[in-house]
């Protein structure tokens, strides 16, 4: 089986992973978290979202920490902006990529952002355009590609139509979300055949959460099929707030550790972000989710090891 030989790992537990934590987590813990990321070897890390502090009270300090990053050389640091007035908030702390996101379930979309997947994307018209103008490059998020809560199982072919809707708008990259976990290997090559039907795979993303222990097996079977861009969680943060009993992403431990089994390159020093990884469950205080976290640093800890 040939898989690709190098991985881009997009690291979202500074947003994705901590948006439902009730814990509140300060703006310089983010930072430190951020650094401790970067110095692992991550260079793609979403550190925010530009929402209502009201919908999310976890997020409301992401302008004070993207105003202290300097995106340079390799680094990105991508913010989620759900609408116009996110997107200009996040331009003036300093945004030079954001993402957007949409849904593949008609249900998931109603419940989450209050409007069927065609208003959604109308939505995202204004903020293409002023990214555009702006010159800020534009991610597209798609949820509930392989179940949603509300629905169950969703057609490959609804998810292939809002990715190929995103990829004409003029989102560089189309990150695919298995956002309550239930997919499979099987009924994820599907998903990923409908939508390599419409979308070249250059430009897609694997985002799997791990609520039925298949992430890692879903990203086998991306990588089959030449995907080479995940979205990861440190310490396998995460969850989602309009998802009951989904748990969190996979973690970015976990994938490090697989993707270096199988000889595929990512610039990503496992012992350092194992760092990174007990610095968040010092934050949290409680330990990470991710298998491969809490069996390397128990063996650093024990006597024998």
């Amino acid at each position: 089986m040939s898989y690709p030989t190098c991985v881009t790992l997009m690291e979202v537990g500074p947003r994705d992973g901590l948006q439902n934590e009730t814990v509140h987590v300060s703006a310089a813990d983010k930072r430190t978290l951020i650094a401790r990321l970067a110095a692992a070897g991550l260079t793609h890390i979403e550190v925010g979202s530009f929402v209502s502090p009201k919908w999310v009270p976890q997020m409301a300090n992401s302008a004070e920490v993207l105003a202290a990053l300097s995106p340079h050389g390799a680094m990105h640091y991508p913010v989620l902006t759900p609408n116009l007035q996110g997107f200009e908030a996040a331009l003036a702390a300093g945004a030079t990529e954001v993402a957007i996101f949409g849904a593949a379930s008609e249900s998931f979309s109603q419940r989450n952002i209050h409007c069927s997947i065609a208003e959604s994307l109308a939505r995202f018209e204004p903020v293409m355009a002023a990214a555009h103008a702006a010159g800020v490059r534009v991610r597209g998020y798609v949820s509930c590609v392989l179940g949603c809560p509300y629905e169950g199982d969703i057609a490959p072919a609804a998810v292939a139509s809002v990715a190929a809707a995103l990829t004409d708008m003029g989102c560089y990259e189309i990150s695919l979300g298995d956002t309550i976990g239930t997919g499979n290997p099987l009924s994820t090559t599907r998903m990923l055949e409908a939508v390599l039907a419409r979308v070249p795979v250059g430009q897609l993303a694997g985002h799997f959460h791990d609520t039925y222990g298949m992430a890692i097996a879903n990203i086998c079977a991306a990588l089959a099929l030449g995907v080479a861009t995940f979205d990861t969680s440190i310490a396998g943060l995460g969850g989602c707030p309009y998802a009951q009993g989904a748990s969190g992403n996979v973690a970015t431990e976990d994938v490090v550790y697989l993707l270096d089994g199988l000889g595929i390159q990512t610039g990503v020093v496992l012992a350092t972000l194992l760092e990174a990884s007990a610095f968040t469950a010092q934050i949290l205080q409680r330990p990470p989710q991710s298998k491969v976290a809490r069996a390397l640093l128990a063996r650093a800890k024990s006597p024998t090891a």
